[in-house]
């Protein structure tokens, strides 16, 4: 079955024209059997009226008589139409010939010269085997039919003969033929219009839908005009109530993402304000505590009070560089590393073998190495304060992607932490700012790529990925 509108309308048609081929084909058979039926109904009627003649002829030339043999004829053929006919004698011709239900302004009384030899060799074959025959002249537009039978009587060698005529494309049957094939090529013919005229109108209003739509920017349904065709319309409803629907959805959907991202980011706020505050409350209160003692005590006291408050100060000031470098996001400056001299300098501040480069390190990448040696650094500093020597820096290509891992023997981070892990202010040492996973989330962001962490056979292992095509 085919699956366009198309090509089902030209099954359709194809059925259709085999249905009407069919059945003219079936109007034709009749009609060529209606004409056998005619012919030989024409045939027995002029067998019939050959032998009237011959008994009108006995009838009349009982006793002796000479009878009038033209009026013999015209009174056997007057009640049957169509029949024209005579008396021959074999060696002597046509003895009388009638015809008396013609139809034209005259009578006709000649036998017609175009017959003449084929009345007279039906006559002779007759008279010689002497019984009644019908001969059958078949021609285009027309059947003749002649009847002879042989006549006892006074005269020797006389045969009567009776003539008709079966027109083939003519009559009655003929005109239903006719108007039957007539209706039959109009259907096909307005049903092919109307299939045509169906499937370009369709094809068009397609058109026209595919064009709306691709003249609509964005993921927005357009609004679609009526076609006039109501199954199509139906469709072009539909669609536009879709797409009335698909438009509320989208903004509800905006909404409630506004909504989210306003609530994540007062919680990222809340969560950024307890971490500052809590940083900065410690400091603040070891200083207080150490100028009201010094304003109580000697010089020695103010000497040491000092000392811790710069001390403290200095750890502030270390927190807001961490703040600064979550918040500033500075573009990373992109150049092509040797990865085997960059990893030996990131293992390099740490000559008691606790840090490794792993060998086996492609050749270049191309990164901003300060930012990406701080998150490194980073990274390392929190596999040594949990314990997790020896620390192994690695560096493969996995597919179009770098991937610099630091691999560790420790715990690794909590598990109630593990969702917000790289959020600022998340840590699960209380003695770290939380500060330092967030930087290395934002470098790796900042290059294209993201940073991951897993467990694996008693190792802990933090992966930045960043993006890197083979040259």
């Amino acid at each position: 079955m085919p699956r366009s509108l198309v090509g089902r309308l030209i099954a359709i048609l194809a059925l259709l024209l085999a249905a009407a081929v069919a059945a003219g084909f079936v109007m034709v058979s009749l009609f060529q059997q209606s004409a056998a039926a005619r012919i030989g109904q024409a045939g027995a009627v002029a067998g019939q009226s050959c032998g009237a003649v011959a008994r009108a002829y006995r009838v009349a030339s009982a006793g002796g008589a000479d009878p009038d043999l033209a009026a013999v004829v015209a009174s056997a053929l007057g009640d049957k139409p169509g029949i024209e006919g005579g008396l021959w004698r074999a060696g002597g011709g046509p003895l009388a010939y009638g015809y008396p239900t013609y139809e034209g302004g005259a009578p006709k009384t000649d036998v017609p010269q175009a017959e003449s030899a084929r009345i007279a060799d039906a006559v002779a074959a007759t008279l010689a085997e002497d019984h009644s025959r019908l001969a059958r002249f078949d021609a285009r537009s027309e059947t003749l039919l002649i009847a002879t039978c042989p006549v006892s009587g006074p005269l020797p060698g006389l045969s009567a003969w009776t003539m008709t005529r079966v027109h083939s494309f003519s009559g009655g049957t003929y005109a239903q033929l006719m108007a039957g094939l007539a209706i039959l090529s109009a259907s096909v013919v307005g049903a092919t219009v109307l299939a045509g005229l169906l499937a370009v109108t369709w094809a068009r209003h397609v058109a026209r839908i595919e064009a709306a739509f691709a003249a609509t920017a964005g993921d927005d349904l357009p609004r679609l005009p009526a076609t006039g065709e109501r199954e199509l319309d139906r469709i072009v409803l539909a669609l536009n109530d879709a797409g009335r629907r698909l438009a509320g959805s989208r903004e509800r959907t905006g909404a409630l993402s506004r909504q989210v991202a306003e609530a994540e980011r007062l919680a990222a706020v809340g969560r950024v304000a307890a971490g500052v505050a809590h940083e900065i409350r410690n400091p603040i209160a070891a200083m207080r505590l150490k100028s009201e003692s010094a304003l109580r005590g000697g010089d020695e006291r103010r000497v040491q009070a000092l000392g811790l408050v710069i001390a403290q100060v200095d750890r502030l000031d270390r927190l807001v560089g961490r703040l600064l470098a979550v918040a500033e996001r500075d573009p990373p400056r992109l150049r092509d590393v040797p990865l085997a001299a960059f990893l030996a300098e990131c293992a390099a501040p740490h000559p008691d073998g606790a840090v490794s480069a792993a060998p086996g390190t492609p050749a270049t990448a191309r990164f901003d190495p300060d930012q990406m040696r701080r998150a490194l650094d980073s990274l390392v500093a929190n596999a040594l304060q949990a314990g997790g020597a020896p620390v192994e820096i690695a560096a493969a290509r996995d597919g179009d992607r770098l991937v610099l891992a630091v691999s560790d023997r420790g715990p690794g981070p909590p598990d109630d932490i593990a969702a917000t892990l790289f959020e600022p202010f998340v840590t699960g040492r209380p003695e770290n700012a939380g500060l330092g996973l967030s930087i290395v989330r934002e470098i790796a962001r900042a290059h294209g790529g993201g940073v991951e962490f897993a467990r694996h056979g008693g190792a802990t292992t933090f992966r930045i990925v960043l993006p890197c095509p083979a040259s």
